[in-house]
């Protein structure tokens, strides 16, 4: 098994499709796929592709960390009592464990994403 691992941004296997939750809805009707390309050190750390198609939802990280590149659309994030920032393709940001906010999907949007559980 090869310790390099390369991302594909336009993966040809199906995706694992997704809801947000129910409780985590704000506004809109997101489906979610998410492409899983490498997991390692018992599932802590996990990356691949995800999707999502326009809506609102609460974004909650708990004890995860999260790294994102855009890859396509737009997307503003909000933080609990902080700014609203706006990314798009080209764009990359961390979301550290204790996050919560607002994702807003604009125009759909893919990301690139590294999650690191405790």
């Amino acid at each position: 098994m090869s310790l390099l691992v390369t991302l594909d941004p336009n993966p040809t296997f199906a995706p694992k499709p997704g809801l947000p939750l129910p409780e985590r809805l704000i506004s809109g009707a997101p489906e979610f796929k998410t492409w899983a390309q490498d997991e390692s050190r018992d599932g802590m750390v996990k990356s691949g592709i995800w999707e999502a198609t326009p809506g609102e939802t609460h974004s909650i990280k708990g004890t995860t960390f999260e790294f994102c590149h855009i890859l396509s659309g737009l997307v503003e994030i909000e933080e609990k009592g902080g700014e609203t920032q706006t990314y798009k393709a080209g764009d990359s940001f961390v979301m550290k464990p204790g996050f919560v906010g607002i994702w807003r999907t604009i125009e759909t949007v893919r990301k690139i994403y590294v999650c690191v559980y405790e």
